[in-house]
């Protein structure tokens, strides 16, 4: 296990996504895949009031805590924001979407609630005394921020330190072996400001399990299409180094990738979705599997980091 930064939540070393609950993911194969995940030894599950067309991925996990009774043994993770009918980050919208969140949940306590994106629109003040007030009323127990640059993490932190906030303690950004923008500016603050950073498309929208090396394998489905836009000079590189390791190794393409971003500074745990148990054998399997040094920089060399 790991302590997710200065909160005293222990987690696993794979943060489970459960954005495709109810979406391309029945309840049934949802139950199917967090009850190979916590048998394996999983603890932390992400999802949000967006997912699953809006409510149903909780609602599903809901279902998931009451049937196995196992509430106290799982960090529930979920955020606000994003979803059309909850739009925002005002103090009205967070303390209501938590509430619906909760009762989906059905439970009485959220163990980390995310700002699941900025809200340039509502002061940062507000955003983060509504927060506070859930954490004071222990129906949160620790805040993160998603999709947050720089400069703005580092204002909220500073507003809360001022005021007496509860502060953000994780951080979740797009960052993987070919997405390495976070690296540039978010990295050196969340290492200076003690936070935990479980980065979201850990996979590359499935370009880094390997399964799309050529135009002609991405086929019509969206998740293909968006796999593709990886496949040029620089992905072909990456892919070659995740191969010669992966065989070295004896393990998938996709078990690498999520090691060498679960060994990288500040990350604490990868966030990765399946919609099988058979599926979720190779991400579970990256938890045990230490790169070595040579491994971990073979890789990184293949894949420049991105400006921006």
């Amino acid at each position: 296990m790991t302590k997710l930064g200065n909160t005293d939540l222990d987690v696993y070393g794979l943060n489970l996504g459960g954005n495709v609950f109810g979406w391309t993911a029945d309840e049934a194969q949802s139950f199917a895949v967090l009850d190979a995940y916590t048998t394996a030894g999983g603890n932390f599950v992400d999802t949000a009031d967006l997912y699953g067309g809006g409510g149903r991925s909780e609602e599903i996990l809901g279902n998931w805590l009451a049937t196995r009774g196992n509430r106290d043994d799982v960090v529930i993770a979920t955020k606000v924001g994003m979803w059309d009918a909850r739009p925002g980050l005002s103090a009205k919208n967070i303390q209501a979407a938590a509430e619906d969140s909760l009762r989906r949940l059905g439970t009485d306590h959220i163990d980390l609630y995310y700002a699941h994106r900025d809200d340039p629109g509502t002061p940062l003040e507000e955003t983060l005394e509504a927060f506070d007030a859930l954490v004071r009323a222990g129906k949160v127990r620790h805040i993160g921020a998603s999709n947050y640059s720089a400069e703005r993490l580092a204002a909220a932190l500073s507003i809360s330190d001022r005021n007496g906030f509860a502060r953000y303690a994780v951080l979740q950004p797009h960052y993987n072996l070919v997405e390495r923008g976070y690296e540039r500016d978010l990295a050196p603050l969340v290492e200076r400001e003690g936070l935990a950073t479980l980065p979201y498309f850990a996979l590359a929208k499935g370009f880094l399990t390997g399964k799309y090396r050529t135009k002609d394998e991405t086929g019509d489905s969206p998740r293909a299409a968006r796999a593709a836009s990886y496949l040029d000079h620089g992905g072909e590189r990456v892919l070659a180094a995740l191969d010669e390791v992966a065989a070295a190794r004896g393990v998938s393409v996709a078990t690498v990738a999520l090691a060498w971003l679960r060994q990288q500074p500040t990350v604490a745990a990868p966030i990765a979705s399946a919609r099988t148990p058979r599926q979720l054998t190779d991400l579970v399997a990256s938890v045990t599997l230490e790169l070595t040094a040579d491994e971990l920089a073979a890789l990184s060399r293949e894949s420049e980091p991105t400006v921006g």
